[in-house]
């Protein structure tokens, strides 16, 4: 839902729950953003990347990890605004003429601008650059998010290079993240976390998704969060991973799943948690149970060296003789343990079944081994974690029990 949406929603329906914050504070007051000097050195990381493989430079589109690198937020149009990371020396923005004050704005390290008009092509702008550096037959990656027409546009102009993937760069850089990431990530998790806790009491009979969504959002933001989505699934629909398109509406005994995140400066968190509104049956306990140490058996496994793919393959040997599965089946755990996040809620690396990057220090991931039942009901519970030297830390500690679960 928009925050228009929610705000409108409030106003609307007259739910106190929803008009109301009760005085929540913003949580945001001590963050301190990614500086100059970070951002530089993620960029010698990359160049020094570029180099060991042989890349002449690394393309990047608007996107995380253009901000990752450069500071640049921008979003992605036809007009294509682009920064070309050399393999030495400052980067390059391309973008059109008349969005160059826009972009310079948020531009956080040394570059040139050039520009082209609307009667230009771009690709020419960049192939002309790469040749003056005496970089247009090498090897120019680019980013994994590039769309092709940008990639095949800078081929056709530079015939001599060859265009290969940059995902070992970037993910080379971004999958590690720093102090300065981590604490970005903790206060957004924080954030979600007071949001959970100042709405779950909120929750009446027969309000829709929509109206429990608008009290999250509204409590994120007053807490200082930007809310980056806030799924409920409710009865059946929990079900579900992503949910159902039928009505759906809290009643007694009904299974509420919710999956909520915010983000600072940026940075992601991804909370979940599952409950019941009124007394749970045997069979819901007993599901939130086997979550409940499914996702403890991930953390136990999610050690430093250990393949990712090893945290999902522990859970499936906990669920599989308790009737889940196999593999991928329902009833079961359908989907994988978890993934990475950073300024994207998914990003590489994943907990799945075959991955085989080993865990390192500044990796930081979901643990979300759900179950679901189809036609009945969903239990998710999900925290992320980073890992440390010493083996993994929660950014939100999952909840005890049922009968507290929010934590």
């Amino acid at each position: 839902m928009s925050l228009a949406g929610g705000a409108g929603l409030a106003l609307a329906t007259g739910l106190p729950g929803l008009a109301q914050t009760d005085g929540l504070a913003s949580m945001t007051g001590g963050v301190v953003p990614i500086g100059k000097a970070e951002r530089l050195a993620r960029m010698a990381r990359a160049q020094g990347l570029m180099k060991a493989q042989g890349l002449s430079a690394l393309v990047v589109e608007p996107g995380a990890s253009l901000t990752y690198f450069t500071g640049v937020r921008w979003n992605r149009s036809e007009r294509v605004t682009a920064a070309i990371i050399p393999v030495e020396g400052e980067v390059l923005i391309v973008t059109p003429h008349f969005e160059e004050p826009s972009v310079r704005e948020t531009l956080a390290v040394p570059g040139q601008v050039r520009v082209w008009q609307e009667d230009e092509n771009p690709a020419a702008v960049v192939a002309a650059w790469l040749k003056d550096l005496k970089l247009g037959a090498g090897k120019i990656g680019v980013e994994e998010t590039v769309r092709f027409f940008v990639s095949d546009g800078l081929a056709r102009l530079l015939p001599d290079a060859t265009i290969v993937p940059g995902a070992p760069v970037v993910r080379g850089c971004r999958m590690i993240k720093s102090p300065a990431e981590i604490a970005l990530m903790q206060v957004a998790s924080d954030i979600t976390m007071a949001a959970y806790r100042h709405t779950w009491p909120r929750i009446e009979r027969g309000m829709r998704p929509s109206d429990i969504g608008a009290i999250m959002n509204k409590a994120t933001l007053a807490l200082g969060g930007d809310p980056e989505f806030a799924l409920i699934l409710l009865g059946e629909a929990s079900a579900y991973p992503h949910g159902s398109g039928k009505p759906q509406a809290v009643r007694d005994g009904e299974v509420v799943l919710m999956d909520c995140g915010c983000a600072v400066e940026g940075y992601q968190s991804d909370i979940s948690r599952t409950f019941v509104f009124g007394e749970p049956t045997k069979k819901q306990r007993l599901v939130w149970d086997h979550v409940h140490r499914g996702q403890q058996i991930a953390f136990e496994t999610a050690q430093v060296g250990v393949a990712a793919g090893a945290v999902d393959d522990a859970v499936r040997a906990y669920y599989e003789p308790l009737g889940y599965g196999p593999r991928y089946r329902l009833p079961g755990l359908s989907h994988r343990t978890g993934h990475g996040i950073g300024l994207d809620g998914h990003e590489p690396v994943n907990f799945v079944h075959g991955e085989a990057t080993k865990l390192a220090p500044g990796m930081c991931l979901s643990d979300e081994p759900g179950l679901y039942l189809p036609g009945e009901f969903g239990v998710r519970l999900e925290d992320c974690l980073h890992m440390t030297a010493s083996g993994p830390k929660w950014f939100s500690v999952p909840p005890p029990s049922l009968d507290k679960p929010i934590g």
